[in-house]
């Protein structure tokens, strides 16, 4: 590498290296629970995770003190945590292997937690140590989400401006040596998504639990109808044509495809679902529906007037506002979350419905 080019590279790089350094005076400011739990969740997958895949520095010394700076900063030696990590995106089990710099880091960490105990007894055991377990709880929670039922990414600009376009996790796996500034402008529109950071990202499993309840309880299933039809009969007489309609994930309790049988009666009704079980469930409570057992993608399926979203959709909803998948579409979002016509569905359910027309 040539000096301009090792400029260049230091310069892209500066951010990262003074937020490793604010991180560390803001711990010895203030070294409380929420500081230390947060931040070593947060440095591991911005700085941490940025410089196991890019070296910051051209010398091979300053690469090694960063990483033992890192270890230090955050309790994980950084020689284990790339090993593991490379580990994952090979798709190849990580197998342990010891070297100095392991074993220099390993040190450097280990002499900061004995001088903690023995010299902060209290505050090692208390504060330090416990927020440092819930900042590796956290680590743990992300990489799974990020990772279940698929790569998943979340574009929520808050997240990713906080978090140096972690969100963009689908496209980090489909180039992980590509600048993590360069990842908004590699998109996948077929990339599963998630309106969660990974960290939240139990919430949409958490939808599935509350259907699974609905299938239940009749007194839940007549009350989702009659709050969905609210919102269904205040929407769909500005649709121009709904002769066939498509319903995405309409498997469990398909209260859809059973408020447009009766709002649509002319209407020829097909669900989509991922998920085998879930059309079987189904099809105990609706007849005359076709049902076809995939993952919706957007304009694979396509002659459709209409198309139903659901609130647990894990493709890029904000695509299929910009491009909509047919004339219409009714997209099912969390109440804050208004976009074209809208209707709301349930204070109590914190959900409306939007009208997309092309």
């Amino acid at each position: 590498m040539d000096r301009s080019n090792h400029s260049s590279t230091l310069n892209r790089e500066t951010p990262l290296l003074a937020l490793a350094g604010i991180h560390g005076l803001v711990l010895l400011a203030w070294p409380t629970f929420p500081v230390i739990a947060i931040g070593v969740w947060w440095n591991s997958n911005t700085v941490a995770h940025n410089f196991i895949h890019r070296r910051f520095f051209r010398a091979r010394w300053a690469n090694l003190l960063f990483s033992a700076y890192l270890s230090v900063l955050l309790g994980i030696p950084q020689t284990l945590w790339r090993e593991r990590h490379l580990a994952h995106h090979a798709g190849v089990p990580f197998r342990w292997r010891g070297s100095p710099q392991l074993a220099a880091e390993t040190a450097l960490i280990l002499a900061l937690w004995t001088s903690l105990a023995v010299f902060h007894p209290h505050f090692f055991l208390t504060v330090y140590l416990p927020a440092y377990l819930l900042g590796l709880a956290l680590c743990s929670l992300q990489g799974h989400y990020e990772h279940a039922r698929g790569v998943i990414s979340h574009y929520g600009a808050i997240y990713n401006a906080l978090c140096l376009n972690d969100g963009y996790h689908a496209e980090h796996h489909a180039d992980p040596s590509a600048h993590w500034t360069t990842l908004p402008q590699r998109i996948d529109p077929a990339a599963r998504v998630s309106r969660w950071p990974a960290p939240l990202r139990w919430l949409d499993c958490g939808l599935e639990a509350l259907e699974r309840l609905v299938l239940r309880s009749p007194q839940l299933q007549r009350f989702v109808l009659r709050s969905h039809r609210r919102a269904f009969q205040a929407l769909l007489p500005e649709v121009p044509c709904a002769a066939r309609v498509a319903i995405v994930g309409g498997g469990l309790f398909p209260r859809t495809a059973l408020l447009l049988q009766e709002l649509l009666p002319a209407a020829k009704l097909t669900i989509i679902d991922a998920d085998e079980a879930n059309l079987a469930t189904a099809t105990d409570f609706v007849e005359g529906v076709e049902f076809i057992h995939m993952r919706y993608v957007p304009g694979a399926l396509p002659g459709y007037d209409l198309v139903v979203i659901p609130l647990s959709f894990d493709g890029n909803r904000a695509e299929l506002e910009r491009h909509p998948p047919a004339s219409a579409v009714l997209i099912h979002d969390w109440i804050w979350r208004r976009r074209g016509v809208s209707s709301i569905v349930s204070f109590a359910l914190l959900k409306r419905l939007n009208l997309i027309l092309t």
